[in-house]
């Protein structure tokens, strides 16, 4: 993790002094606004991205296990040579809620580099997080609040958006 770049160090800041964004969800859907949201998060989620490259974070790898579906597994599986129950007997576990999920954090096929050695086939969960794009962001309104505190892009993006909404 690049601990210098200025939006990580920020989100390090907010996590050791606690003052990462609650009650995010109640914050953000006052009334009916699903087209700002989209519409702001798409906006707020380029402009982020645009200064933050996950390969000099990667935390959401070190420390969330995806969710890997049965499409991914399949994939994940050809991809690695291996059948799809073997796949699932040497990377795959089930969380509390019943999902499967990657049995390691960080996750076995992140690189010292914080780069993905299947990052072509990764999980859907993988290629989507933080869900802070579009459609995607209020279909995944209920993880905000968990996803700050692994992802400082998602942090700004959400501190981003409720500055907006006070204007």
């Amino acid at each position: 993790m690049n601990e210098n770049h200025p939006l990580i160090k920020d989100w390090l800041n907010k996590l050791k002094s606690h003052t990462i964004t609650k009650s995010i969800t109640k914050r953000l859907t006052r009334g009916n606004q699903t087209k700002w949201l989209v519409e702001a998060s798409s906006k707020q989620h380029a402009i982020v991205f645009g200064k933050l490259d996950c390969l000099e974070c990667a935390n959401c790898c070190s420390t969330i296990p995806p969710i890997v579906n049965k499409p991914d597994r399949k994939r994940i599986a050809k991809y690695l040579g291996l059948s799809v129950k073997a796949f699932e007997q040497d990377y795959i576990s089930l969380d509390e809620d019943g999902d499967s999920v990657m049995k390691t954090v960080p996750c076995v096929f992140l690189g010292k580099d914080n780069t993905c050695s299947i990052y072509e086939v990764r999980p859907k969960a993988c290629r989507q997080f933080p869900h802070t794009d579009g459609y995607d962001f209020i279909e995944q309104l209920s993880i905000h609040e968990q996803n700050v505190k692994h992802c400082p892009a998602s942090l700004r993006i959400i501190t981003n958006m409720l500055e907006l909404q006070k204007k």
